[in-house]
């Protein structure tokens, strides 16, 4: 009888690495980041006004006194928090600016799709922007303020690309498009609409190509 050599054991494939859990990651950042990331946190999935400074001092793993030091008030550390969040919107225009530097129709079809993608996180979280306004309704809070200049500064860059698109009235055709843009991510915040991504995207298409 012959003798049958032991087949050779295959390796295992080495384990993907695993997700830093939320403690691992945010015991890694300095203090004022952690406390944005806490604040961010909160302030998304249970809302401004019924987030104290202790809640955010206690998800933070930190102190109320150590809160104050990097933030004058509470409104401040809300005003902060907006303030990143419309950064992550402005780099979207610089991204599709820079991919398509010379095609302005692109750029505006890829800031859309930039919008469509995120729908889905809306339907959970809701938009912050759209939050905050509903709970900040006094026009002189500093967070508000952030809001309406990020809101006028995402008009005039959107409104160069339809100028450089050579689109008749802009003006008019950018007040379109974020008519739609900011419609969608209403429409997915309260469910009244199905495949509001796709749509979005036929819509803003349809638009270029009647208005081009």
């Amino acid at each position: 009888m012959t003798a049958t050599t032991p087949a050779t054991p295959t390796p295992a494939a080495p384990a993907a690495p695993a997700t830093p859990s939320r403690p691992s990651r945010v015991a890694k950042l300095p203090p004022r980041e952690r406390i944005l990331d806490a604040a961010e946190e909160l302030f998304q999935s249970e809302g401004i006004r019924r987030v104290g400074v202790q809640a955010i001092a206690d998800r933070a793993e930190t102190t109320k006194a150590a809160i104050y030091r990097h933030f004058e008030t509470k409104d401040a550390l809300v005003a902060e928090w907006l303030r990143i969040v419309a950064a992550d919107y402005q780099a979207a225009f610089d991204r599709v600016e820079a991919a398509h530097p010379d095609d302005p129709r692109e750029q505006i079809l890829g800031l859309t799709r930039f919008i469509a993608e995120g729908l889905p996180a809306l339907s959970y979280r809701g938009c912050p922007f759209i939050n905050s306004l509903a709970e900040l309704p006094d026009r002189s809070h500093p967070a508000r303020q952030v809001i309406e200049e990020h809101k006028a500064r995402q008009a005039r860059r959107l409104a160069a690309m339809c100028e450089r698109a050579g689109l008749p009235g802009p003006a008019r055709t950018t007040a379109e498009i974020t008519f739609l843009l900011e419609g969608a991510q209403v429409s997915t915040q309260n469910g009244s609409i199905d495949q509001v991504g796709d749509r979005l995207m036929g819509i803003v298409e349809a638009l270029l190509d009647r208005c081009g």
